[in-house]
């Protein structure tokens, strides 16, 4: 019998190539965009909340000093000079009105008995109200 031979030289297949595949690199760059982002929104969220109630003392003292009673002169003396403390450094124009109320304030302070504020103290004390912003 005859052999036969299968060592037959196919010159029309080509070899198998390499195909790229970067469909796992564009889920990986993905899902790092959506960490990224829900990062972010947890951040912005986190600061939207810590902000929102947060206790603001200057607006407390400004509900404060609107809110004294001057006729009892010698306590809104005190309450005016620590409670409007805290707005002496918006600007130079309040330091300096603020300055010169401690001045006007000061007859009313450390005596046994006082008398009422007088209209030229009063006046300074509602322009200094009027200044006062949060």
């Amino acid at each position: 019998m005859a052999e036969k031979n299968f060592d037959i030289a196919l010159h029309d297949i080509k070899p198998l190539l390499e195909v790229q595949e970067y469909s796992f690199y564009y889920l990986l760059a993905l899902v790092f965009l959506v960490i990224v982002l829900v990062l972010i929104l947890s951040y912005l969220l986190y600061r939207w909340l810590k902000t929102r109630n947060k206790f603001n003392q200057r607006k407390e003292n400004l509900k404060a000093i609107d809110a004294l009673n001057l006729q009892d002169t010698k306590q809104s003396a005190y309450d005016i000079t620590s409670l409007g403390f805290i707005f002496r450094d918006d600007s130079s124009r309040h330091k300096e009105i603020y300055e010169n109320l401690l001045q006007r304030l000061e007859v009313y302070k450390y005596r046994q008995e006082v008398k009422e504020f007088d209209s030229e103290v009063l006046g300074y004390i509602e322009l200094y109200k009027g200044m006062l912003d949060v």
